[in-house]
């Protein structure tokens, strides 16, 4: 109801709270917001999965950490590594590609990878009353825009057909 009224307000002509269509924006959260964020961000999730693809090529993974934690899949041992372990591995798993080459993969694992508690792909996972709002305040001329802590190159890939926010 706020968020209705707030609407109304701002795009009824001639009021003191009119908004001209041109500055109309509104901005959203990613993860927890516009999908769910648990376990763990799904960024994560997808550098876990694309190190356990990789690791074939990498045998040194199975004694080096921070990687032998992931492919043990033991989190706690994964999270001693810190903010080094961190960046080694999103290093190992976003970077030495192109940029469609990265967008490619990242469109193919949003598409085929399965959240371990809902058991569906990743860009199924999105809350149905959040895109219920994109739309309407799409209809009333807002331009709507993602700001997340999510990679901008992770998020480019699938924007547009999850939220219809171009990326």
């Amino acid at each position: 109801q706020a968020i209705v009224a707030f609407v109304e307000k701002v795009t009824r002509d001639g009021t003191p709270d009119y908004i001209e269509p041109s500055e109309r924006i509104a901005t959203f959260d990613n993860d927890g917001t516009l999908w769910c964020e648990q376990p763990m961000y799904f960024q994560m999730m997808f550098a876990f999965d694309r190190i356990k693809a990789l690791a074939k090529d990498h045998p040194e993974w199975k004694g080096e950490e921070p990687y032998e934690s992931v492919l043990d899949n033991n989190l706690e041992k994964f999270g001693a590594t810190g903010q080094k372990g961190l960046l080694d591995i999103i290093a190992a798993t976003h970077a030495g590609m192109s940029v469609q080459q990265f967008h490619d993969i990242v469109k193919d694992w949003m598409h085929t990878a399965r959240h371990p508690r809902f058991h569906r792909p990743y860009d199924q996972l999105t809350y149905q009353p959040m895109h219920e709002l994109l739309v309407y305040l799409r209809a009333n001329q807002f331009k709507t825009f993602i700001v997340s802590g999510g990679g901008i190159e992770f998020m480019r890939p699938w924007v547009d057909t999850a939220y219809g926010i171009p990326p």
